[in-house]
């Protein structure tokens, strides 16, 4: 049959001696049903139970943390005789973790043994996180952009897959440094070359040679006929002119 006890101010139930009992109450029933707020307070709290249902749509952790202090808070799962799993907010790196741990939870940090995979789904917007996969089909659909310092500034795209070449027969070499650094030399003798010109308005064509080295024509050196008597101040020029006639 059906009791009902109450009472016109606060109820109190004490086990054992002393201010704070110290036995134990056991509610042997097939459903205990709590109407109003449930606050329980001590060191621990067990819920031995198969299945655990939480209508509220938020779980707060951390609750009496009000001062900044660095307490990691989150979710643990223990794993038998393995590591135990954590998924949690690491207070002094400011960043979520997901881990395997050593740690029991009873302590105000979580000690990282090693990172733990976290699977998502392919991204869709700029601040999804990305899969490997997804990463991977970038990379290889991708390509880059080269330039050249010195350049009209002008880039060429490269496709993944395709090679690039420094084209300039035998008067160029090149040197690969890892990761990034492409050096491009020009050899000191040339070959093959047919003509030399300088690209300044009226500008000179200097020939210096290495200290005492003398600039030296191992062939025919062909003038062409200038059209008046070049202006001689303080060097020596050599010129072609076609003779007056008589």
């Amino acid at each position: 049959m059906s009791k009902t006890v109450r009472s016109s101010g606060n109820y109190t139930i004490k086990t054992g001696t002393g201010s704070g009992g110290s036995n134990s109450i056991t509610l042997d029933s097939a459903t205990t049903v709590v109407n109003g707020s449930l606050e329980v307070k001590g060191t621990q709290t067990s819920v031995d139970s198969s299945t655990l249902k939480v209508e509220d749509n938020l779980i707060i952790v951390n609750r009496n943390n009000s001062a900044p202090a660095d307490v990691d808070g989150g979710l643990m799962v223990f794993r038998g005789a393995s590591q135990h799993a954590a998924l949690y907010w690491n207070e002094g790196d400011d960043v979520w973790k997901a881990v395997t741990t050593t740690s029991t939870g009873v302590s105000t940090s979580i000690t990282d043994s090693t990172m733990a995979r976290f699977q998502v789904g392919t991204p869709t917007s700029g601040s999804d996180a990305a899969t490997k996969s997804y990463v991977d089909s970038q990379i290889a659909g991708g390509g880059f952009t080269i330039g050249f310092s010195g350049d009209d500034s002008t880039s060429v795209n490269v496709n993944t897959g395709n090679t690039v070449r420094i084209a300039g027969a035998t008067n160029l070499s090149t040197v690969a440094t890892e990761p990034d650094t492409v050096t491009i030399t020009l050899d000191s003798d040339l070959t093959n070359i047919t003509s030399i010109t300088s690209d300044a308005s009226n500008g000179d064509l200097t020939l210096i040679t290495n200290g005492t080295g003398d600039v030296v024509i191992n062939d025919t050196l062909t003038f062409s006929g200038a059209a008046s008597t070049p202006s001689a101040t303080a060097v020596t020029k050599f010129y072609n002119k076609t003779a007056g006639g008589g």
